[in-house]
């Protein structure tokens, strides 16, 4: 295997897959289950185990504990379950990432060029899409799902089956217990959408027309007095469509758990 790198301290099961490239630091382990993708880089004392798949180029720094076996009482050792990673994901000291369950469907899945800062947590079954940031102490609870381009800021915690829409940003020490809308800007305990995410549609090249109508999609939403029916009724009919609204509008529709207010 070409400039494939393993400390003499780490531990290495025979059956683990290593593409070339790799680096494995000092006392790490790497469970036969594994695969480890193309320049893949795992610090000092990670344990990367279970049935898990990483892509290429993904950083793993000291302590990290990758593919371990959920935190479910209806698990069992027997369960075929997996942990998939994408790309270009940089995972920082000390993360905890969990594999699925049966129940779940059996896989934690997180994309691509994803950054998980210090102490977060991911629990089994959760959906991390891509150009991710969990900041530290983060923590996601059972088949939560992160659309791209979300943000949660440190120390804030999501309630299982919650879901993050696509470029929304959570301020830190934020109680999630609902879903969060696309494109939107919230904090507080519980959480409280404060106003579109300006900055983040920004950086994403959103274009500006499209961020006025949800500036006032958002105002129908959460400043009129109208139930959330009433609101997108209205939206649907004084407000011209783009493709950002359409998928707000759907993100609300398909809540299971209600809107973060």
């Amino acid at each position: 295997m070409e400039n494939l790198t393993i400390h003499k301290s780490a531990i290495v099961h025979p059956e683990a897959k290593l593409s070339s490239g790799v680096n494995i630091g000092p006392y790490s382990i790497i469970d036969g289950g594994v695969t480890l993708g193309i320049n893949v880089q795992v610090g000092s004392h990670c344990v990367i185990t279970g049935q898990t798949t990483i892509g290429q180029n993904c950083k793993f720094f000291t302590g990290a504990v990758v593919g371990s076996a959920p935190q479910d009482m209806k698990h069992s050792a027997e369960d075929n379950v997996w942990l998939h990673i994408g790309d270009n994901n940089t995972i920082r000291e000390y993360v905890t990432i969990n594999a699925g369950t049966l129940e779940g469907g059996g896989k934690t899945v997180i994309g691509n060029n994803n950054l998980i800062m210090t102490y977060a947590h991911v629990a089994h079954d959760c959906v991390i899409g891509n150009h991710c940031i969990m900041a530290n102490n983060a923590s996601l609870a059972g088949h939560v799902i992160l659309e791209d381009n979300a943000v949660i800021g440190g120390l804030s915690a999501v309630h299982q089956f919650v879901r993050l829409g696509r470029l929304s940003i959570v301020g830190g020490c934020t109680r999630i217990i609902q879903d969060v809308p696309p494109f939107s800007m919230c904090v507080g305990y519980p959480a409280e959408v404060i106003r579109t995410n300006i900055v983040g549609m920004q950086r994403a090249r959103i274009p500006a027309a499209s961020m006025e109508v949800l500036k006032k999609a958002f105002r129908i939403i959460f400043r009129s007095g109208l139930t959330r029916t009433h609101a997108l009724e209205r939206i649907e009919k004084e407000l011209k469509m783009c493709p950002e609204l359409e998928h707000l509008i759907f993100f609300i529709k398909t809540s299971k758990r209600g809107i973060t207010d």
